[in-house]
């Protein structure tokens, strides 16, 4: 394991002066009066409460950097050279019909309404973050073109500037959420779905009754929480105005700009920000049962829920609860996530890693198949994926119940990246990393005759951020196709736990899968004494 330094991070913003440091401090071991800085110590003593966040805000994403005993690089991936599985009713795999491109990775999650998805992969949930919010139609119609599902996260209508009520508080129209479901759908092509999910804020707003029954969103996921913290949903907003107007709203606004000390701060310029935050949320069985029927009853066609890293308790009571109700998925999400707008130390150092908690939940899963005629629900696992070979270990690991990865920032990425190729290119200002490959978006980007093959003129008015997130898909989707047609699958369903193993025995004995010096053992003995 690397040494933290709970005192100094990129994401914080803040450095040690010394080249020592006490591990367990973060602290530099020689700390000098009249140092300049720049630790965290050192910034939060002027700058207090900000220094708990990563920024800046609204312009980066922020992920945990903690290096955990065991993770997915723990396991390897099993390949073959005889066999093969998941080809058409009655084919033999032969040399010729076995060519990775073959290799289906499709994938279907739902109890009842399907959802089908060109690829086992999905967005985090981007809310009422302004990251999510400048870049959504980056991203929104990216998942839409490349056929996988979006989740728009929490607090989207709770935010909205042109937001109006009724006379009850509820919503009746919020402009942003109408932009936001348009957006995908106006490429969507039966493949994936958007999700809007609910936390407390959302219920008391009845987001579910505006996005069912004014925008026809037919699956909606309720949230318990996420990876990357044990609170709720938080924002900063750059003005007094809009503090008011939020905590108007009922949101949780802090510092509280009601209080003339902080109106104060922010005319002589030390307050620059106000942070919002979402309420706890409460769980209970009936309560729980009682929402999912409701929302059906509003005419969801999939209700799914969202879990975060919490212990194995939480953990057993999503997945039996789920399984009562049958819920359309279930996504559990680990340590550390993030998105970028979580506290940096809460998101170093709380919630059980996705590793792990994927290992409670495939025990817990496989006690729950034991009892007569549980239904299990379908699972997607997120935290901290970004890469082909996760997928593979992460369906492998979870197979057969494990139907998706949830991808954060590694879907967020490739936004980001084609919004600013296009930015650069009206500036004529590419970095030799973009410029060597050419000057226009037609030899940029590998995939723009492919998109405009299919969609035509169409493509010229897409986002370079969607074009950017297709072509990062199509590597996922190649570089998955090849890993399985080494191991033989051609289908997403016939990726079993084996064709994972364990390189050491602590991962092995945490999450079941056999041991390297274990794998067809008694097998190879047996073909050596023959």
């Amino acid at each position: 394991m690397n040494l933290q330094q709970p005192n100094a991070n990129d994401a914080t913003q803040t450095s040690n002066r010394s080249r020592n440091v006490t591990p367990g401090s973060g602290l530099c071991t020689r700390c000098v009066d009249g140092c300049r800085g720049n630790c965290e110590v050192f910034k939060a003593s002027f700058r207090g409460r900000e220094v708990i966040y990563p920024g800046p805000f609204g312009e980066i994403t922020a992920g945990g950097d903690k290096d955990y005993p065991i993770d997915y690089s723990h396991l390897n991936i099993m390949g073959y050279a005889l066999g093969a599985e998941g080809l058409a009713d009655g084919v033999t795999g032969d040399s010729d019909n076995t060519l990775f491109p073959n290799v289906d990775t499709e994938t279907v999650f739902g109890d009842v309404n399907k959802v089908k998805m060109r690829m086992p992969i999905f967005t985090g949930a981007l809310g009422s973050t302004e990251i999510a919010r400048k870049n959504w139609e980056h991203f929104a119609v990216g998942a839409a073109i490349s056929g996988i599902s979006l989740v728009c996260g929490e607090n989207v209508c709770g935010i909205d500037p042109l937001l109006e009520r009724d006379g009850n508080g509820k919503v009746t129209k919020a402009p942003d959420m109408d932009r936001r479901v348009e957006s995908y759908r106006r490429y969507h092509e039966g493949y994936g779905d958007i999700l809007v999910q609910m936390n407390v804020e959302d219920t008391r707003l009845g987001v579910a009754e505006y996005v069912i029954g004014k925008l026809g969103v037919e699956t909606v996921e309720l949230k318990w929480g996420q990876g990357a913290k044990c609170i709720g949903g938080e924002i900063k907003v750059n003005s007094l105005e809009r503090a008011l107007e939020l905590q108007n709203r009922g949101y949780l606004i802090t510092p509280d700009p009601s209080d003339p000390a902080v109106q104060a701060a922010v005319a002589g310029g030390a307050i620059r920000q106000f942070e919002r935050h979402s309420r706890l949320g409460f769980i209970d069985e009936e309560g729980f049962y009682a929402e999912v029927q409701r929302l059906r009853d509003l005419g969801a066609k999939r209700v799914t829920l969202k879990t975060g890293a919490y212990g194995m308790r939480e953990l057993a009571m999503a997945i039996k609860w789920s399984s009562n109700a049958r819920i359309d998925l279930l996504t559990i999400d680990g340590a550390p996530g993030g998105t970028g707008m979580s506290p940096w130390r809460m998101m170093e150092e709380w919630g059980i890693p996705t590793f792990y908690l994927q290992s409670m939940a495939n025990e817990l899963i496989n006690k729950l198949r034991g009892c007569n005629g549980a239904y299990i629900p379908d699972i997607a696992i997120a935290g901290g994926f970004s890469s082909e070979d996760h997928i593979y270990k992460v369906l492998a690991m979870g197979s057969p119940h494990t139907k998706a990865v949830c991808m954060g920032r590694a879907l967020m990425i490739p936004g980001f990246v084609g919004k600013n190729i296009e930015l650069w290119m009206k500036e004529e200002n590419l970095p030799k990393t973009i410029s060597e490959f050419g000057g226009s978006k037609e030899e940029i980007f590998v995939s723009y005759e492919t998109l405009k093959a299919k969609y035509g003129a169409d493509v010229d008015s897409m986002p370079l951020g969607a074009i950017a997130l297709y072509t990062f898909s199509d590597k996922l989707k190649v570089g998955l196709q090849q890993l399985m047609s080494g191991s033989r699958k051609f289908d997403v369903s016939s990726i079993r736990r084996t064709d994972v193993f364990a390189l050491t025995e602590e991962a092995a004995k945490v999450s079941g899968i056999q041991y390297v010096m274990d794998v067809q053992r008694e097998e190879a003995m047996r073909i050596i004494c023959e």
